[in-house]
């Protein structure tokens, strides 16, 4: 799935780091991004006098997680009865602590990890939590986000910001950490602790999982990354199930095709998914498919958004054939392509 030169490239994954699980203790703070206003979808304008009724909202379905090694964050889902993190928070950990917005403290037990998405799912003692709504679509650019978390051990902090861009891949990282890609970037604050908390959307929806950021010291300035709500939704599921999950693989880094960019560029369609790399001797490469072509349909289903290219591909199995429609050069062609599994 992912997904580019290679100086730049080995300095940023050397200095990139996931946002939790901290030695638990306090630290400094950070500052963050205040827009004063921004449409939200679905939630109406967010402002600066909206936001603490919002923090009410969401706070009390966001806990930290206490292990033996330190602490993150996790976000209450599924009509009370888990909690979502993410797996390095509680890598190693069988049995965890939480704490709740209010003070309480309960144990939960770790009941399934996916290091590939770096998602898990806890079983809290209490199966009565206040859930979190999460969110099924990707938020668009520039809307206005809370980040969720308790950062440096400093419990319930919140910090503001927007969606600097989605679909966002850590240079060169998804060799060694490929549940670095398809991301949310935000420049909300992120930091260690952060891990495993919310990403939430002017509607009091989470948008997104807090996973990593980029320090100081490669140059960059906010620049913070969460794991998309469809992709959370999809794992816990799987997770819930049968305690695994299976990563379908096409072989491609996909890029979003929009009127504007199909305007810009002359190109046959107005949606679509772009090709912008091709895993080499991998199922696209194998089908046929080059950088450039954009696909308008995958396995039968119409592919507009790289969103739902993402679904429909989660909805294959590794060893399926599925036909891809696509353009290239200004012709529509098909191609078959054989499903693979991500090798972790």
């Amino acid at each position: 799935m992912s997904r580019r030169a290679a100086t730049l490239v080995a300095s940023l994954f050397a200095c990139l780091l996931v946002a939790g699980c901290i030695a638990d203790g306090g630290g400094g703070q950070d500052t963050a991004s205040t827009p004063t206003t921004a449409a939200a979808p679905g939630g109406g304008g967010l402002t600066l006098e909206g936001v603490p009724a919002l923090v009410s909202q969401v706070e009390p379905s966001v806990v930290t997680v206490f292990t033996e090694d330190g602490l993150g964050s996790g976000v209450v889902a599924e009509d009370g009865e888990v909690v979502v993190t993410n797996e390095h928070v509680v890598r190693g950990q069988e049995q965890v602590e939480l704490a709740l917005a209010d003070g309480e403290r309960l144990a939960a037990r770790v009941l399934a990890t996916d290091t590939y998405t770096d998602l898990a799912v806890l079983e809290p003692a209490r199966t009565d939590l206040p859930a979190a709504t999460f969110r099924d679509e990707l938020p668009q650019l520039g809307e206005p986000v809370l980040a969720v978390g308790s950062p440096l051990g400093f419990r319930n902090s919140v910090t503001l910001g927007i969606v600097s861009g989605v679909g966002r891949e850590i240079p060169g990282a998804a060799a060694q950490a490929p549940a670095l890609v398809d991301l949310i970037q935000t420049d909300a604050a992120i930091s260690p602790g952060n891990s495993g908390g919310a990403l939430v959307d002017g509607a009091g929806q989470v948008i997104g999982i807090n996973d990593a950021y980029l320090p100081p010291e490669t140059g960059a300035v906010s620049i913070g990354f969460a794991i998309p709500s469809p992709t959370v939704l999809d794992v816990v599921a799987d997770l819930r199930d049968d305690g695994q999950v299976t990563h379908p693989f096409a072989g491609i880094l996909p890029g979003q095709v929009t009127a504007e960019i199909a305007a810009a560029l002359d190109l046959p369609v107005e949606r679509g998914v772009l090709v912008r790399e091709v895993v080499p001797d991998g199922p696209a490469a194998a089908a046929g498919l080059r950088p450039g072509d954009i696909i308008t349909e995958f396995a039968g289903e119409p592919t507009d958004s790289v969103e739902a290219f993402l679904g429909v591909l989660r909805g294959t199995q590794p060893g399926e054939t599925v036909p891809v429609v696509y353009h290239r050069d200004g012709e529509q062609q098909q191609a078959d392509l054989t499903v693979a599994a991500i090798e972790r």
